[in-house]
C-alpha cells in the first residue's frame, strides 16, 4: 500500500495523526497518537518540544481562533483521508493556558454570537429566497410552457445552500442559461422518465440517459411553448 504524502504546513507547526503504527525516530517510543515529521522522520511531541500542549478538536470556530490568538506556541492537526487523497484539518494543538483564556473570552460573548448567527441565519435565507425567485423566473423566460410551482421546485432544488447543486455554482449564481438549462433537463430526467429505475436495475448510467433522451427532449420541447390559455 502507499503511504500518504508528506503534508506540507503552509503556515505554522504541523502535526499528524498517523494513520500506521509510527514510533518515534529519537525515543522510540509508540505507537504514535500524534507525531511531528521532522527531516522525514517521525517524532513525538515531546522529543518536539510539543507536548505540553492540548488537543482542541474542530468544530467551534471561534474557540480554535481565539484559542491559536491566546497561544505563544500552536499547530494545526491533520489526518489522511484515503478515499479523498489529502490531508484534512482534525483540530489544533494549543497551549492549555491559551485554551482556558480562550474559552472565558467564548463564555463572556457568547450571547452575543448567537444573535449575530441568527442575524446571518435570517439574511441568508432572505438571499436564499430571493435567488430561488430569480431562478425560477429565469427558468420560466426560457421554458414557459413549464409549470410555475415546477419551476419554483426545481429552482428551490438547484440552488439550496450548500448542496453542491448547479444552482450554486458560479454560473448558477449568475443565472446563466446554460445552468438554468442544466437544472431543467436534470428535473425532468428524474422525474418524467424511467431514469431512475433504469438505473436501479444495473442499466449504466451513459446508457440510461441515451434511452431516456428523446422523452426528455419531449418535454422541454412542450415547455418552450407557452402555457395553455397564457398569452
Amino acid at each position: 500500500m502507499t503511504a500518504p504524502p508528506t503534508p506540507l504546513a503552509r503556515s505554522g507547526l504541523l502535526v499528524v495523526q498517523p494513520l500506521r503504527r509510527k514510533h518515534c525516530a529519537d525515543c522510540r517510543r509508540g505507537p504514535l497518537s500524534l507525531l511531528v515529521i521532522e527531516e522525514g522522520a517521525p517524532r513525538c511531541l515531546d522529543c518536539a518540544d510539543l507536548g505540553h500542549l492540548v488537543f482542541l478538536p474542530r468544530g467551534d470556530t471561534a474557540l480554535t481562533r481565539r484559542s491559536r490568538e491566546e497561544s505563544a506556541l500552536s499547530a494545526v492537526v491533520v489526518r489522511f483521508n484515503r478515499r479523498k487523497g489529502r490531508y484534512e484539518r482534525q483540530g489544533v494543538l494549543v497551549e492549555e493556558a491559551g485554551l482556558a483564556r480562550a474559552e472565558a473570552r467564548c463564555l463572556a460573548d457568547a450571547e452575543a454570537r448567537r444573535r449575530r448567527r441568527a442575524r446571518d441565519a435570517r439574511r441568508r435565507a432572505a438571499e436564499d429566497v430571493r435567488f430561488a425567485d430569480a431562478f425560477a423566473a429565469e427558468i420560466r423566460r426560457l421554458f414557459p410552457g413549464c409549470p410555475a410551482d415546477r419551476a419554483r421546485s426545481i429552482a428551490e432544488h438547484a440552488s439550496l445552500r450548500g448542496s453542491g447543486r448547479v444552482g450554486r455554482s458560479a454560473a448558477g449564481r449568475a443565472l446563466s442559461e446554460g445552468a438554468v438549462i442544466s437544472a431543467v433537463v436534470a428535473s425532468v430526467r428524474h422525474l418524467d422518465t424511467p431514469y431512475d429505475g433504469l438505473l436501479m436495475g444495473g442499466v449504466a448510467r451513459h446508457e440510461a440517459r441515451r434511452r431516456i433522451a428523446a422523452g426528455v427532449e419531449s418535454v422541454l420541447r412542450a415547455w418552450r411553448e407557452p402555457e395553455a390559455g397564457v398569452g
